[in-house]
């Protein structure tokens, strides 16, 4: 029997490689000779780097890079084992935990450390970049990413505008000639996982800047300094990037690194699938064990327990999700190839209680499953195959 194991994190308490190696933990009390395959999972936000590393192999890699409020931070990256493809989150060079809570302000704080990990990244031989763009402190659409990268923004006299969403409006010109030739033959990936456009009421500066620390003269400003860059990227450079679904995320950043850096917006739990060859492993598994730390209908939206499910269907292998908490609205799932659900929660407890023990917890519902899914698997003369109990 082989089983493949696919967790993402559970947010608070443990990463998607402690689920995953708790889950095996459990079911190994039970089966000894299964078995496993091992994939962490992640859908391109907090702590994709670490999960992919740990599923594919490579290495972090340490830099300095100008931070939100332009100041030097220390941030990382990683690099598969390829040698060719870098994965970034943006958080870790322009993320909103970089900056105090009474220094949040979008009109001043800048992408342009993204845009440094970026060109380590091509420094480093890296032809593919793969980055996560969820947590920002940036509501300047990308501009001080490309900065960084050599394309110009300048103000009516010719000269540099500076950092933040509020010094948009300033710019006269986009000058593209000098950026890093490099980035044209670069394949750059944007794990993306919200529709936003660019401005407007649905767009980065409302919906997300009071997040950020935006009152509410500063979203209308920003807003319409977003509108501003739109026109001229579209005059400059001849890309329409207003109503792009995803162009608003992480303070347009989405719509900066499509109209700078020809970058391809997609959903985050396909990138992962994609470069962890999830496929490869399905096909010779006989079950999926996935899971979160709460399930429910939203996971149709693109998350990592779904995006699980509809490869395993594609090969009739069945799926059981182990999670924190079942929502009401998760028995749709039933109808949408999950098999199975199977809650942590052995006893009523409190949440704390459940994030302090959930590395337990974890190891305790593999074990039940399997117990309830292999009755005597051991009784060779039985010779149970796990399909039969579907």
């Amino acid at each position: 029997m082989r089983i493949l194991i696919a967790p993402d994190s559970y947010k608070g308490s443990l990463s998607s490689k402690e689920v995953a190696d708790a889950l095996e933990r459990g079911i190994k009390k039970v089966v000894k000779d299964v078995d496993i395959i091992k994939i962490p999972m992640a859908d391109g936000g907090e702590g994709t780097v670490e999960t992919l590393i740990s599923a594919v192999g490579g290495e972090i890699v340490k830099a300095r890079v100008i931070g939100p409020l332009g100041e030097e931070v220390n941030a990382t990256f990683g690099i598969l084992k390829d040698g060719k493809t870098a994965i970034i989150e943006m958080a870790k060079a322009s993320g909103l935990p970089l900056v105090p809570p009474e220094k949040r302000n979008p009109m001043i704080t800048t992408t342009y450390g993204t845009g440094q990990l970026i060109k380590k990244a091509l420094d480093l031989g890296c032809g593919r970049i793969v980055m996560g763009i969820g947590g920002s402190a940036t509501n300047d659409g990308g501009v001080g990413m490309a900065q960084a990268l050599g394309v110009k923004f300048l103000d009516e006299k010719g000269q540099d505008i500076g950092f933040g969403g509020g010094e948009l409006s300033r710019i006269a010109k986009i000058d593209n000639t000098g950026i890093d030739e490099r980035i044209k033959t670069a394949k750059i990936e944007v794990a993306c996982d919200v529709a936003n456009p660019l401005c407007g009421p649905d767009g980065a500066a409302y919906v997300y800047g009071p997040q950020k620390g935006a009152d509410e003269n500063m979203v209308k400003i920003l807003d319409d300094n977003l509108a501003h860059l739109a026109d001229v990227v579209e005059r400059d450079l001849g890309r329409d990037i207003r109503n792009i679904p995803g162009a608003g995320a992480a303070g347009g950043l989405g719509a900066g690194l499509v109209a700078f850096l020809n970058a391809e917006l997609k959903k985050g739990i396909d990138i992962v699938l994609n470069v962890t060859d999830f496929e490869k492993y399905v096909k010779k598994a006989d079950l999926v064990v996935t899971g979160e730390g709460q399930i429910d209908k939203q996971i149709l939206n693109g998350k990592t327990v779904y995006g699980v499910c509809k490869v395993a269907k594609k090969y009739g292998v069945p799926v059981i999700a182990v999670v924190g908490s079942i929502r009401d609205d998760a028995y749709e799932l039933y109808d949408y190839g999950i098999d199975g659900i199977e809650s942590i929660i052995d006893k009523p407890m409190s949440l704390e209680e459940a994030f302090q023990k959930a590395d337990l917890l974890v190891e305790r519902a593999g074990e039940r499953l399997f117990r309830i899914l292999l009755i005597d698997v051991q009784n060779k003369q039985k010779n149970y195959k796990i399909n039969e109990f579907f």
